[in-house]
């Protein structure tokens, strides 16, 4: 039941009251749904929905322009005088001794709320609120490449449920809205962070050595091929986008829920904010039952012993984690520090070891553009093939390396090329980036860092970042 105040709307949603300000607002304009649209799907998918949030501590990523707009970040709830007093919350602690209040999702009001902040998708922490420190939720996050088709990620899908099966842990597929998949586990509250993400690197190596024509575990892009098994999502304070979120894609896509016998043959624009209360009506709760589905890591944590005993190191962690023990150089294959000498920008293709000890670059990468916005950047990328047309008529789909950084609040675009298939005399100089884009320019960090516990700051240089799944 809807009732209208000024340019607003009140819904009657789980006996509150929720108001959706400016609900004619087009937030997808390809697709003409509005603000309101997107509020009421999420309602229309109900419990499913919820399931994907409850409990949890979520980072807000508002379009309030909608997906023609830009998005910008937010970890603390807004200000009590300006949220209702029936919002929940919970403190995560950072090592400065700072504090940040984020807003934790416990029904249906709530969740309407938050989406009426310009929240498009949602992305909760995979913890609940009330023990922040031992996640419940083990996630295999499978990226494809440039060029990669969707039959590979479903194939890689399939491999993934028969690796967490045989370890005794019964899992949840569901397409990521965009180009991917994830597959979801529900754990006992018994490992911390640390221990999850080795599972999951245990799962991603096992899917490599299982399927290596179209899988891998390769944190450096510069080095994967088909799809990559993401384990990285399982460190702490990453977020992902929950089960019918919808996302920021011309056709409002939507991250749906699937039957495993539904994956083989499943095609994700078929998902949409349009379509998906029929498809409810069609095959229900898929996920029904998923909460009370809570599996071991025991079995994981032992396979992961047995790689390491077979000389598997730990994989690399994001760029501002702390450093780790036993972590392998956090630095990109193509920029590793070589002594030797002779070493150009192309580096040596063969990886075999600099006598510093650190593995030589394998692949001669060269930055091409950094712009706050992606189409700045693709611009920036056609001047430069522009500029040596017969290096660039011999790059790959998958040489043409993209990448969406986490900047403060938003996010930026950096475009790479991999110039292995382009022969050493014609390969291109190194240039400065067109643009060059700084996210950090005119950034002051305060005395004291407030980055979550396990986690640190980027340093101010220009680039720094992380890559935005």
């Amino acid at each position: 039941m809807a009732a209208k105040k000024s340019d607003a709307e009140i819904l009657e949603v789980a006996g509150r009251e929720v108001r959706v300000t400016h609900p004619g607002k087009i937030y997808f304009p390809d697709a003409g749904l509005t603000k309101m649209d997107i509020v009421q799907h999420y309602l229309a998918m109900g419990e499913g929905a919820l399931r994907g949030v409850r409990g949890r501590p979520v980072v807000l990523k508002r379009f309030v322009n909608g997906i023609a707009g830009e998005a910008f970040y937010q970890k603390r709830a807004p200000d009590p005088k300006s949220r209702p007093d029936w919002l929940d919350t919970v403190v995560l602690r950072f090592p400065s001794g700072r504090t940040a209040e984020e807003v934790v999702l416990n029904d249906l009001a709530q969740l309407a709320w938050t989406v009426n902040l310009g929240c498009i998708d949602l992305n909760p922490h995979p913890v609940r609120a009330d023990d922040l420190l031992h996640p419940d939720e083990l996630r295999v996050d499978l990226d494809p490449g440039p060029g990669v088709p969707w039959d590979d990620v479903r194939q890689v899908a399939l491999v993934v449920r028969d690796v967490l099966d045989e370890h005794g842990l019964r899992s949840w597929p569901k397409t990521s809205g965009s180009r991917g998949m994830h597959v979801l586990v529900r754990i006992a509250r018994e490992w911390p962070f640390e221990e999850v993400r080795r599972a999951a690197i245990a799962v991603a190596r096992e899917v490599e050595r299982r399927a290596p024509a179209i899988a891998t575990a390769s944190w450096w892009k510069e080095e994967r091929h088909g799809v990559f098994l993401d384990y990285n999502q399982n460190a702490k304070d990453r977020t992902t986008a929950s089960v019918y979120s919808v996302r920021p894609r011309e056709d409002a896509r939507v991250s749906c829920p699937l039957r495993w016998d539904e994956v083989a043959t499943c095609d994700p624009a078929a998902f949409t904010v349009r379509t998906m209360p029929a498809r409810l009506a069609a095959v229900g709760d898929v996920e029904a039952g998923m909460d009370e589905a809570v599996g071991r890591l025991d079995g994981l944590l032992a396979l992961s012993d047995e790689q390491a005993a077979a000389g598997a190191a730990d994989a690399p962690w994001p760029p501002h984690y702390e450093k780790k023990d036993g972590e392998p150089p956090r630095v990109q294959p193509s920029r590793a520090k070589k002594k030797a000498a002779g070493d150009g920008d192309g580096g040596d293709e063969s990886g075999a070891e600099s006598p510093t000890g650190r593995r030589k670059s394998r692949f001669p990468l060269l930055v091409i553009a950094k712009a706050q916005h992606k189409e700045e950047a693709e611009a920036g990328l056609a001047r430069w093939k522009a500029r040596y047309p017969k290096a660039a008529a011999l790059l790959h789909v998958d040489d043409v390396l993209v990448d969406s950084m986490r900047g403060r609040s938003s996010t930026w675009t950096r475009i790479r090329v991999n110039l292995r298939h382009v022969p050493v005399a014609l390969r291109p100089p190194k240039e400065a980036p067109d643009p060059d884009y700084d996210p950090w320019h005119g950034y002051k960090p305060p005395k004291r860092g407030d980055t979550p516990v396990g986690a640190r700051r980027p340093r101010g240089a220009a680039g720094a970042g992380e890559e935005e799944e």
